[in-house]
């Protein structure tokens, strides 16, 4: 298939089973709220180093939240409920409990439910009081500037993390205007994060390393500079590739991702240095979702 000049390979992105939550967090104006959702989404690139993945969904205008006021939306990702709880806790605790005039609610009413304001509610250090308000528990939790307020808890759902597609360009600067495209349409798209910085990951990975204390180490087959000494991927004239990755609470929301982000790297087209759309796979076997390519694109 060849979008515009494009080559879009016949190949598939594979994806895994994850948990997922989104928390909804409010604050006296929309620049301390992304200050709360930014520190609580920082460090969450990957689940191999960081315990979870995580991201800025989108903005919440004031008729949007439950107290309305402006907000952001949040997701989180992990490979289990239990490690969920403790990223989430952590970071709610850390980064929006601390944040001025920020509160917190739950983002999913279905599935499992997850602690938010229950345990963090503690702090109070017997000072808390709570509230029942259309049947949802709210925590008032005594801080120095008034009061933070807590829903005690949200939903965790199973969802999707690992969705990806890979640019490969004739320079790291039209790879990167191709990157960039993609992410500003991709976050138009509901349900979904990218979760590693600007949304784009340069240093893509493979299973296993030569090291036996590494579990994954970098592409080589995608790496330009040593296309000479290793089994390249690459054909002569590409200089550049970047990956984005994607989690989303479903497989069309990831799928829908998918093609928005590979259409607008490919509206560049090949005029402007981008050569072939491709997606990282361990060849079926590990990964329990597969999202084709040409399938997504037709």
């Amino acid at each position: 298939m060849i979008i515009n000049g494009v080559t879009i390979d016949d190949t598939f992105a594979e994806a895994f089973g994850m948990k997922a939550t989104r928390v909804i967090i409010t604050a006296y104006n929309v620049k301390w709220a992304y200050h709360a959702a930014t520190a609580a989404t920082g460090f969450a690139t990957s689940v191999i180093a960081c315990g979870c993945e995580a991201g800025i969904e989108r903005k919440l205008e004031p008729d949007e939240t439950p107290d309305g006021r402006p907000g952001a939306a949040i997701l989180l990702f992990a490979i289990s409920g239990k490690e969920l709880a403790k990223q989430l806790e952590r970071r709610v605790g850390q980064c929006v409990l601390t944040c001025p005039t920020s509160a917190a609610f739950a983002g999913i009413t279905d599935g499992e439910s997850l602690p938010l304001g229950k345990n963090l509610r503690y702090f109070g250090d017997g000072f808390q009081s709570s509230k029942l308000i259309g049947g949802k528990r709210l925590w008032r939790v005594p801080v120095m500037d008034g009061e933070f307020l807590c829903e005690e808890t949200t939903g965790m759902v199973k969802a999707v993390g690992g969705g990806n597609f890979l640019i490969l360009a004739e320079s790291h600067a039209q790879a990167l205007a191709a990157g960039e495209a993609a992410i500003e349409a991709m976050r138009k798209v509901p349900n979904v994060i990218m979760p590693f910085p600007g949304g784009i990951v340069r240093s893509g990975s493979k299973v296993g390393s030569k090291y036996k204390t590494l579990m994954a180490s970098t592409n080589d087959a995608f790496c330009p500079t040593i296309r000479g000494i290793t089994r390249s991927e690459l054909s002569e004239g590409i200089e550049a590739v970047l990956e984005i990755v994607i989690d989303g609470l479903n497989e069309p929301d990831v799928r829908n991702a998918m093609r928005v982000g590979i259409s607008a790297a490919c509206a560049l087209g090949a005029q402007n240095g981008i050569r072939r759309i491709t997606a990282g796979n361990y060849g079926g076997n590990l990964g329990q979702f597969h999202f084709h390519l040409l399938q997504i694109m037709s």
